[in-house]
């Protein structure tokens, strides 16, 4: 892959909030470009749509030339040790995986995720190992952002990837050897051609409008993802943004008086709904029933309500798949007349089969050994990217949540990190000043703090 391509598809990958809100179609030739526009107007009409645009994650990145970070470990002892504090992939591709904190006179207040994030996410992950001897420990990192960093908001959307995972596998598929390579290339067409039911019901509601009851679509949707992966990822993400932009509930209210989308919401189904997710963070795995949806939705926020949630993830959900696994304009029409082959696949559904392929490398045949540089070679791309256009601070850009990253490779990068102690009001304070030097290498996923199950193996220093 040559640099202008890859440069591309990386600046394909991003969302620019800092550009016109309703680009005109006439700019692209994506035809699913108005309704894009469109769907941009309905989210910002929403009962907090206003916080797609003016947040606090905005404001920080923004605002100053300061950036105050939580970033949460669970190996603080290796990585004093060490030294150095290692980025892991992920919706963030290639960096340090942080949470806003906001200076007060009282100390650094938690964005609503970091505070999730440290007081009931990672302890839950440790507990359910039976983990004793370590603790979730925060972090604060304060950056100097310099003169030169990009002044936009430039957000990675991970769901925008599908075709940069196909490119970097082309490039190192002869790691494997002819007779697995075919194999993986007829194992993710068999996966697709088993699919092309539910994505010709997508493409018919994304592409003609049609109208489609939401039970037997959520019903078809739950059979497709087991084959299909990637769709658990994309049910999640629209779930999880529905959720926050529709929310009423007092506790929503009170976080976007300060800029803040609920992420408790998202965070308590998933795991209200995956218990047993717990060490094991898998999107992949996200299909709640239809017949269980009502129920697991009003158990986070009874002010939602759900045919309307319904009838929206139908929607939502089938432009997600247009827009996100089909090459643009490009969208497969007659079905029945597809070409079961991989390169005919790829000029249409090339990064739905990228997708796929980045999922299957994890546990196929030889390439786990690999799959490590496969996705350096992705973070490399990705820092490439990202220090052409001056970015410190990379958020995930598929909704600004507040998941924002540190680009490990930025040149000179400016920082300080501590050891942070809460208070009683949850405030956090510099406890010990750390001498942590952070590298542009991935650490093996195995060993982050969302991903371990692997305790009983000695653990370098994760991020």
């Amino acid at each position: 892959m040559d640099f202008l391509d890859a440069y591309h598809l990386w600046a394909d990958a991003h969302a620019f909030y800092d550009t016109t809100l309703f680009p005109s179609p006439a700019d692209t030739n994506d035809p699913l470009a108005r309704q894009s526009a469109s769907w941009d107007e309905r989210l910002a009409a929403t009962p907090n749509g206003r916080l797609l645009r003016q947040n606090s994650l905005f404001d920080a990145l923004n605002g100053n030339s300061r950036l105050h970070l939580l970033h949460v470990t669970h190996a603080l002892e290796q990585i004093n040790e060490q030294g150095v504090l290692y980025p892991s992939g992920g919706c963030l591709v290639g960096s340090i995986y942080c949470a806003p904190l906001t200076a007060t006179d009282r100390g650094l207040r938690m964005h609503n995720l970091a505070a999730y994030v440290l007081t009931k996410e990672a302890p839950a992950f440790l507990a359910k190992l039976g983990v004793t001897d370590r603790v979730p420990t925060p972090l604060i990192f304060e950056i100097n952002t310099p003169p030169q960093a990009y002044q936009g908001l430039a957000g990675v959307d991970y769901l925008r990837l599908g075709l940069i995972h196909l490119r970097i596998y082309c490039h190192l598929e002869y790691l494997l050897s002819k007779s697995e390579r075919h194999r993986l290339r007829e194992t993710v067409v068999a996966r697709v051609k088993n699919s092309a039911a539910f994505l010709a019901t997508a493409a018919a509601v994304a592409y003609r409008g049609t109208d489609i009851a939401a039970r037997p679509f959520l019903g078809l949707l739950d059979e497709t993802i087991p084959r299909l992966p990637i769709l658990g990822y994309l049910y999640f993400e629209a779930l999880a943004e529905y959720l926050m932009l529709h929310s009423t509930s007092q506790h929503t209210r009170r976080l976007a008086d300060i800029g803040e989308l609920n992420n408790w919401l998202y965070k308590e189904m998933l795991f209200a709904s995956y218990p047993n997710m717990a060490g094991k963070f898998d999107l992949a795995r996200f299909r709640p029933r239809p017949s269980q949806l009502a129920d697991l939705i009003h158990q986070v926020d009874p002010t939602i309500e759900i045919n309307h949630a319904t009838g929206y993830l139908v929607e939502r959900i089938s432009h997600l798949i247009a827009a996100r696994l089909f090459v643009p304009g490009e969208a497969p029409e007659a079905w029945h007349h597809t070409r079961w082959e991989f390169d005919a696949l790829s000029t249409q559904l090339g990064p739905l089969l990228g997708h796929l392929i980045h999922r299957e490398l994890r546990t196929f045949g030889r390439y786990p050994d690999f799959y490590f540089y496969f996705d350096q070679y992705k973070a490399l791309q990705a820092w490439n990217y990202w220090n052409h256009m001056d970015i410190v601070a990379p958020f995930n850009g598929t909704m600004p949540k507040g998941e924002i990253g540190i680009n490990p490779a930025y040149p000179n990068l400016d920082y300080r990190v501590w050891r942070a102690e809460q208070d009683d009001a949850g405030h956090l304070h510099p406890a010990e000043q750390l001498s942590l030097t952070i590298a542009p290498r991935l650490v093996d996923i195995k060993y982050t703090l969302m991903r371990n199950n692997q305790w009983t193996a000695p653990a370098p220093s994760a991020a």
